[in-house]
């Protein structure tokens, strides 16, 4: 695949994604044929964009705003954490429960 000639930071960020996408989901995953593969990428992408934290400004996630800090230490305390696994339990999203 090409590049375009005005975006030459495109092949090493297509690069860090397939590197992340085949260490997290492809290495762990058996493949049984093009609709289970189209099926896992889809769900990998749905999960790296809109759940999965990113080592960038706080934690944020791409398609998402920046999260409230917390200010008061005691919000910490009676939080309660769920994990909802993702593609058989490769992939794990924890939120804090209500």
């Amino acid at each position: 695949m090409l590049s375009g000639v005005q975006m030459p930071r495109m092949n090493s960020i297509m690069e860090r994604w397939v590197q992340t996408c085949r260490r997290e989901l492809l290495d762990r995953t058996l493949i049984w044929n093009q609709r289970h593969l189209l099926h896992a990428l889809c769900e990998f992408e749905q999960f790296y964009n809109s759940h999965r934290p990113h080592q960038g400004i706080a934690n944020a996630r791409p398609l998402r705003p920046l999260p409230a800090p917390v200010a008061n230490p005691e919000q910490l305390d009676p939080l309660t954490i769920r994990r909802h696994d993702r593609l058989g339990g490769i992939l794990h999203e924890y939120q804090r429960a209500a």
